[in-house]
């Protein structure tokens, strides 16, 4: 007993040393910025297909921006692939995750492509995603006209050396870049809420996530690659170049695989859904038609947000302040809602007042973060009990894989909110404490109604009884869910398709003093 406290001792003092060790010397362990500045390039009138495209017809709508909704998968893919093929300028992409996986490796080569016609290509990930991809990544930033950076990155790439340095650097790694942007020429943008990946494009084989981006033409352009340079130049963005090591042999090999990849027969099946699309169709027949608006705007956080205690420019100010103003309805979607205190009196008192406040997010059993789930558990009462309106997904897939940190159960990823029917946000910014206070989030402002119709609309669509439970609160204050899709319908008196173990899995995460970080 004796040996194992002085063990379990010197285990504890090593940790809070290394700890220690990496608070005051955060900003020596983090790898420095050694990239050379860069900056959008200027539009011009005829210079690319984008250009001859898209000029004329913004020439006819002078100071608005374009916006297409796009909630399907297929689309989303296509919007990115095609704008990538027909750009002859610039590729910014910016994004918190880009899989190894099928959609990625497509559109990494649609990236590489649009490089080899002499497309400057500058990609900008978030490094907490990207353990392992070092081959691929550098594959692509072998290319004289492609550049990677990664964001916030770990000076070892690796194994336990980089759980050594997550340790060490527990309070500068917990800050992460979750923006989601692809922009083309700088004369059409992709911001939303999708990462690059299969179940984020209708390819997944368990389940494909509900997400939802906004496809953007015009002034609101220009302002997410003024968002994007603002990263791309900060301190916090590395060239991977400057942290792993180029090996010509086994990046030769990685791009043969890629392209044989494409040629497969399950990548030219999906290729083919994505082709049969009908927003794919209706583009290329000339009758896709954007909303043209002059209320339409892209904001961010500030690229090295928590080194300020100035918040009047932070994502959760600007939204907080749209969500305070609502006199009629307030609609809420959020995968991983987890309001806490300032958030449930908000909406809270909002409810009390009058304005119709509903939320719609993830059941337990949909959850892909259960620990995130038991974060929002503990406010439905109280929401309920002021008269806000809730809405759990139903789940998708086989959420029966479930632990505390993830499954592929999920569901639900869109995140967005409307206003009295005509104002609101899409983007990437979920309402819990990570997004207001350790990430980076970005996403798109609107003042419009035919966008709030739009996005009304696909609220309605997931709170329909095909897609979600209603759950309300008893006179006794019990929790219950109502299967409206039933016939007749059925009353449950626990989270709907769960185990005792994932319950009693929830239970024990709502323990754990970790709110602040879901």
């Amino acid at each position: 007993m004796r040996r194992a406290l002085r063990i379990l001792g010197w285990g504890l003092l090593t940790l809070v040393l290394l700890t220690l060790s990496g608070w005051l010397l955060a900003d020596r362990l983090t790898p420095p910025a050694t990239g050379q500045p860069s900056h959008a390039l200027p539009v011009q009138a005829a210079q690319t297909e984008l250009d001859r495209e898209l000029a004329p017809l913004l020439a006819t709508q002078p100071g608005k921006t374009g916006a297409i909704l796009v909630p399907g998968g297929l689309d989303a893919f296509a919007a990115r692939a095609i704008s990538a093929r027909r750009a002859g300028r610039s590729l910014d992409l910016q994004y918190y995750i880009w899989h190894d996986d099928l959609t990625g490796r497509l559109l990494g080569r649609e990236a590489w492509q649009a490089a080899e016609r002499g497309v400057r290509v500058r990609m900008l990930l978030d490094d907490m995603n990207a353990e392992g991809l070092d081959p691929g990544l550098l594959a692509l930033d072998a290319h004289p006209n492609l550049e990677i950076r990664l964001y916030n990155p770990f000076r070892n790439r690796g194994g336990m050396k980089r759980v050594y340095e997550l340790v060490q650097r527990v309070v500068s790694v917990n800050h992460r870049m979750h923006n989601k942007a692809w922009i083309a020429d700088g004369r059409m943008a992709v911001v939303g809420g999708r990462n690059i990946g299969v179940e984020y494009f209708d390819a997944g084989e368990d389940t494909n996530f509900r997400d939802l981006d906004l496809v953007l033409f015009g002034p609101a352009v220009a302002q997410a690659s003024s968002v994007f340079d603002a990263y791309w130049n900060s301190t916090a963005a590395v060239p991977i170049a400057a942290l792993s090591r180029k090996d010509p042999k086994q990046l030769q090999a990685l791009m043969a695989q890629v392209e044989a990849e494409a040629a497969s027969p399950a990548a030219q099946r999906y290729l083919q859904r994505v082709e049969a699309s009908k927003q794919v169709r209706a583009y290329f027949a000339g009758s896709l038609q954007p909303r043209w608006s002059e209320g339409v705007r892209v904001v961010a956080d500030p690229p090295l947000k928590w080194q300020s205690d100035d918040r009047s420019g932070w994502m959760v100010e600007q939204l907080t302040a749209k969500l305070r103003g609502a006199q009629r309805k307030a609609l809420l979607i959020s995968p991983y809602f987890v309001p806490g205190e300032f958030g449930t009196d908000g909406l809270g008192a909002l409810a009390t007042r009058g304005v119709h406040v509903g939320v719609i997010t993830n059941s337990l059993a949909a959850n892909d973060v259960p620990a995130v789930h038991s974060g929002y558990a503990r406010y439905r009462e109280p929401l309920l009990a002021a008269g806000v309106r809730l809405y759990e997904i139903r789940a998708q897939g086989r959420p029966e894989t479930a632990g505390i940190f993830g499954s592929s159960g999920a569901s639900l990823h869109t995140k967005a909110f409307v206003v009295d029917d005509a104002r609101g946000f899409v983007g990437s910014f979920n309402l819990d404490p990570r997004s207001a206070d350790l990430n980076t989030e970005m996403g798109v402002l609107f003042d419009d109604p035919v966008i709030a119709s739009e996005l009304r609309d696909e609220y309605l669509r997931l709170a329909s009884p095909a897609l979600s439970y209603w759950v309300y609160r008893r006179p006794d204050g019990a929790l219950r869910w109502l299967d409206r899709a039933a016939q007749p319908p059925l009353l449950l008196d626990h989270e709907p398709d769960t185990s005792r173990m994932q319950r009693a899995t929830a239970t024990v995460a709502g323990w754990l003093p970790i709110e602040s970080q879901l």
